[in-house]
This record gives structure tokens, sequence and C-alpha cells, in this order.
């Protein structure tokens, strides 16, 4: 029997997907109630589909500039310009006073770049639990090590709890609002908190804002506004359904999105031409119908799940982070849920914790309402 493959070092920092795990689960199932998947289940808006068959049919298949078209780019310079107020320069001389952009193969795509540019071995990296499955594990795979400060239970940060983790090692801190998976939003007060940490101990903030259209009870807040520092990183993915197409972009300073575009031509090389065209087009959708659709699911599932599982009210995202029931740990409450035919994910998947499970109410209302009896069922 030949002798297995040597496997590099750095992989042990990883580990399989709990969020995976499930959807891997899901497809061996006949017909599940998947409440686990972070995915809208609305369909690409036409014009965008549109933009990419002409776009493929007009034989634009070829690699485009690392940093991506010029137009796409453009509109995302725009965008920042109405929403942040900074003036991104299309091409501009790596300083990091000024602003410019990346084109980048998902949001994800650029979150790998980013840490890889300015993570080194040892450095620190302020998380805040919850927090999205990936962080943890690519501090960990580029030698960082990841600070995790505790936000329960009401998933708001504590200003002085991150100021209390700080350290001379401290290199940056990951905001992610509205947030996966406690579909929590972080307001500008708290913002220009957090702002004022980092500009005390001179450190750069990256700003996932990938759900920042989903947004239900105030209008989205960007800690970019506030502080200058800011690696500010949207996508296609949630807002436009784009899940497959791996688009996303990136803006802040020059210096940092230089190095990142040089890595991205050494890796991804650029993101798919023909998603870049219909991002354009994307970028001009206006997406509010699907977001009242997702307003009114939030609903649902806080006017089901509030009063049996003490459930805190989630502002965006399309997640709820759910209390699992007293006695049962959230690996527990999930088993028995999947048991009962309801793909949820245990909260530890997202946390040092173990107490919750995060449900996803990206599906239809049927589904929606079939999976929200059976999980109070169980609750009682």
């Amino acid at each position: 029997m030949p002798a297995p493959h040597r496997i590099a070092e750095r992989m042990k920092q990883l580990d399989a997907s709990g969020i995976r795990k499930v959807f891997d689960l899901a497809a061996k199932m006949s017909d599940p109630i998947n409440l686990s998947i972070g995915q809208p289940h609305f369909d690409v808006p036409d014009e965008v589909k549109s933009e990419a068959i002409a776009a493929i049919k007009r034989g634009f298949n070829k690699y485009t500039q690392t940093q991506g078209i010029a137009e796409l780019r453009q509109a995302v310079a725009q965008i920042v310009k109405e929403e942040i107020g900074w003036d991104v320069a299309i091409e501009a001389e790596p300083s990091r006073d000024s602003k410019t952009c990346l084109i980048t193969s998902g949001t994800s795509g650029a979150l790998l770049l980013a840490f890889m540019v300015l993570i080194n071995p040892g450095d620190e990296v302020i998380l805040l639990d919850p927090y999205f499955v990936m962080y943890k594990h690519l501090v960990n795979l580029v030698g960082g090590k990841a600070v995790i400060v505790d936000t329960y239970p009401d998933f708001l940060p504590d200003p002085q709890r991150i100021a209390d983790a700080m350290t001379e090692r401290t290199r940056l801190m990951v905001i992610n609002s509205p947030c996966n998976p406690t579909g929590q939003v972080y307001q500008a007060d708290l913002l220009k908190e957090i702002a004022q940490l980092a500009a005390g101990r001179d450190l750069l903030i990256i700003s996932d804002e990938i759900y920042n259209l989903f947004c239900y009870d105030t209008p989205f807040c960007s800690i970019a506004s506030f502080y200058d520092d800011t690696l500010l990183l949207r996508g296609f993915s949630k807002s436009y359904a784009m899940t497959g197409w791996r688009l996303g972009w990136c803006a802040g300073p020059a210096d940092i999105l230089e190095k990142m575009a040089m890595l991205q031509q050494y890796s991804f090389v650029c993101a798919p031409s023909p998603a870049q065209v219909a991002g354009v087009a994307a970028l001009k959708c206006d997406m509010s119908e699907q977001v009242a659709q997702y307003r009114r699911k939030r609903d649902m599932v806080y006017q089901a799940l509030a009063e049996p599982f003490g459930l805190i009210k989630p502002a965006g995202a399309f997640y709820a982070f759910v209390p699992a029931p007293k006695g049962m740990s959230g690996t527990e409450f999930v088993s028995l849920a999947i048991e009962n035919n309801v793909l949820i994910i245990p909260g530890n998947v997202f946390s040092q914790k173990d107490t919750h499970f995060r449900l996803s109410y990206a599906t239809s209302d049927e589904k929606l309402q079939e999976g929200l009896e059976i999980l109070v069922k169980l609750a009682k």
C-alpha cells in the first residue's frame, strides 16, 4: 500500500467547513427543508444574465486586466464616492493616502488576498465572536493569531472588550455588518467608537460588507464613512444571487491594493471576464423587492422563534442565530432537527461556543414556514 502523500503543515490549520458538511448531507437527502446555506433563493436578474450571455457571444472570454475591467472599476468608484465620500482613482499611485479599487474572484478571494498581503506570522487579528467561519481559518493559514472578542449575548461588540484585546502585535480587525451568522447590524455610534479605538492604535480595519443591501430596520452604515484606514469588501453573490459567478470588489488604501493585485496576478489572475461585464449591469439593478421579501421572511422567523427560543431579532443579512433549547448544546439540537428533516448549522461552526444554531431564511415561504413549525415543535 502506498505511503500517504506529504501534506503541507499549514493545512493542519484548517478543518472541513461545518457548513459544507451540511451542504453535502443535503445532497443525499430526498427532500430536506434546507435552512442551512447562505445563498439567495431568488435568481440572478434577467438583465444581468443577458449582459453575460452577450459578452460570451461576442467573444469576451479571455483574461482581463488583473485589476478588473475599467467599466466595472469606474462603477465601483462611483458607488464608493456616493456612499463613503472617498475619491477612488482607477489608476492610483501606491500610497496610504490615495484610494483605489480591485475586482476580485468573489469576496472570499478578496479576503484571502488581503490576509496574505497584510498578516505576518505571529500578527494578531481581532475577530468578533460569532464570526464568519472563513476568517479564523484564513488567519491561521497565513500564520497569524486570531484574537476572539466575545459579543454575546446581544452580538453587539463592546468597545472596551475590543480595547482590552489589543496588544502590540495587533495588526488589524475584521468587521462584518450586517453580520453572518447573527444578522446583527452595527449602527453609526458603535462604529464611530470602534473607529476611534482603531485610530488610537493605527489599526487597519477590514470591513466585510457582503450583505450591505440587506438592512431591514435602519439604513446601512459603513465604518469606512468614519475611518479612512479601512479596506472595504463587497460582492455580488448575496445582493444579486450571483454566488456561482465569483465576483467581488474591494476599495481602500492604494498601497495595499497594489500588493493584492500583484498577488491576484499570481493566483486568481483575474475575476471571470463575462461576470465582470454583467457586474456593471448588476450594480444598476433595483433589488428593493427582493430585500422587502427577506424583511418579511425575517419577521416570520422572529415571530415564530422569539418566544420558544429567546431569539434576538436579527436586523440584516438573511440569518437568525438562535439559542438552543435549555439543556441542549447547539450541536445536539441540530442533530435532532436533521433527524426531523430540517437542515440548520450548529453555532460552534461560527463561534467558540456551542450554544446556538444558525438558520438561513433564504428559501420559499412554504419551506420556511414548514421548517419553523418543526423547530418550534422540537423546542417544546
